[in-house]
C-alpha cells in the first residue's frame, strides 16, 4: 500500500514535518509512505493556467496523488484555518484532474498551542469532502504543544503520542483498504 504524506507547512524544522516523518516507522506491514513537500508551488493564477496550463510542480503532485492508495495531510494551523501554502497547493490540485476525488485522506497536525489543530482540520475536511476526497472520520490525531513532543532534531520523543499515531495509522490502513 502506497500512502502520500503531505505537510502543510515549508519550514524546514516544522513539526509537521517531523510528524509525518514519525509515521513512516510506525507504519503496518505493507504500508510505505512517502513524504511530498509543498515547495516550488506558484501562487495560482488562473491567467497562468489559461496561458500554460498547471506548472509542472503541481503536475508532479497531482500525479504522485493519483499514483498513492491514499493520501496523509499533517497541518499547523495558521490564524484558525489553513495555511496558505497548503491551500493554494489545493486549488491549484483543483484544477481539472481533480487527484482527490473518491482518494481515501486523513488528516491530522500539530501545533504549539494548548488545542492542536482542530479548527485547520474541521477546514481542510470541507475543503477535501468538496473535492470528493473521502476523509477518515476517526480517530482523530490533534497534537497539542508539539514543541514537548518532539526533540531538537525533530525526533518523536512522547511514547503516548507514537502509541496515538501508531493505532491512527492501523485505523488508516484498514480505512484504505475499505474494511471500515
Amino acid at each position: 500500500m502506497k500512502i502520500l504524506a503531505i505537510g502543510g507547512a515549508l519550514r524546514k524544522e516544522s513539526t509537521n514535518a517531523a510528524l509525518l516523518r514519525a509515521l513512516q516507522p510506525l507504519a503496518p506491514s505493507g504500508m510505505e509512505i512517502e513524504i511530498a513537500t509543498l515547495h516550488g508551488i506558484p501562487l495560482y493564477d488562473g491567467d497562468v493556467e489559461t496561458e500554460s496550463g498547471k506548472p509542472e510542480s503541481v503536475i508532479a503532485l497531482d500525479r504522485r496523488i493519483t499514483e498513492a492508495d491514499g493520501v496523509i495531510i499533517a497541518s499547523p494551523e495558521y490564524n484558525f484555518s489553513i495555511p496558505g501554502v497548503l491551500k493554494n497547493a489545493i486549488d491549484w490540485l483543483s484544477r481539472k484532474s481533480q487527484p482527490f476525488n473518491f482518494k481515501r485522506t486523513g488528516i491530522m497536525g500539530a501545533s504549539s498551542g494548548n488545542i492542536g489543530t482542530a479548527r485547520v482540520q474541521y477546514h481542510l475536511r470541507q475543503t477535501l469532502q468538496s473535492l470528493g476526497a473521502i476523509v477518515m472520520p476517526k480517530p482523530e490525531i490533534f497534537v497539542a504543544r508539539s514543541a514537548e513532543k518532539f526533540d531538537e532534531s525533530g525526533m518523536l520523543t512522547d511514547t503516548a503520542l507514537e502509541q496515538s499515531l501508531t493505532k491512527w495509522l492501523g485505523a488508516f490502513h484498514d480505512w484504505v483498504e475499505k474494511k471500515h
